[in-house]
């Protein structure tokens, strides 16, 4: 009997081949990195969007990371489907470790806005949005041709039940984002 390896494990696996194209964040100065974040709702839905993360050797010696993220799942399973359209708009604060390190490891912490549009005059009883609070735990890779990966498995501290917040904000979530640095810290 083979098991099955889960998808988030799938997902942080699949990052180490890209150690080798990777050389340490050992610069000074800023870094703007802008693009894709691809996520995953566990037994839900597909919701993609766009992320920009900061950090400056000011912000805790580029260990803290802020970012700006908008998922939707109109870019994921509501693509074709009768999926319900929904958005996450959320700030987020990371704390990386080991920034000289090829591979960094990292916990973040969303704040932010989550709304379900239901289609239909029939659910217009249903509570349609709520706060987002998440938390995250993953990986940071940083390549040398300015293309970083990040993978890591979240929490949302604030979930629906249908009745006073939306029945599809589910607890736990994954996520790849591939971002360009757009703003590159100068080498040493």
């Amino acid at each position: 009997m083979r098991l099955k390896r889960p998808a988030s494990a799938t997902l942080l696996w699949g990052l180490l081949p890209l150690g080798l194209l990777t050389s340490p964040a050992r610069g000074q100065g800023a870094a703007l990195d802008a693009g894709l974040r691809f996520q995953k709702t566990l037994n839900l839905y597909y919701e993609n969007g766009l992320t920009v993360q900061y950090r400056s050797p000011r912000l805790l010696k580029s260990r803290l990371q802020v970012g700006l993220t908008h998922v939707s799942s109109r870019l994921g399973s509501a693509i074709g489907s009768n999926a319900i359209k929904q958005d996450n708009v959320f700030v987020s604060g990371a704390y990386l470790f080991r920034v000289e390190r090829t591979v960094q490891p990292f916990v973040r912490l969303n704040a932010g806005w989550f709304r379900a549009d239901y289609e239909s005059d029939i659910f217009k009883d249903l509570t349609s949005s709520s706060p987002l609070l998440s938390t995250e735990l993953g990986l940071l890779v940083p390549t040398r041709y300015r293309i970083n990966a990040g993978a890591s498995v979240g929490y949302n501290l604030i979930t629906g039940d249908g009745s006073d917040s939306p029945g599809t904000l589910f607890p736990l979530f994954y996520q790849l984002s591939l971002t360009y640095a757009l703003l590159k810290p100068a080498a040493p």
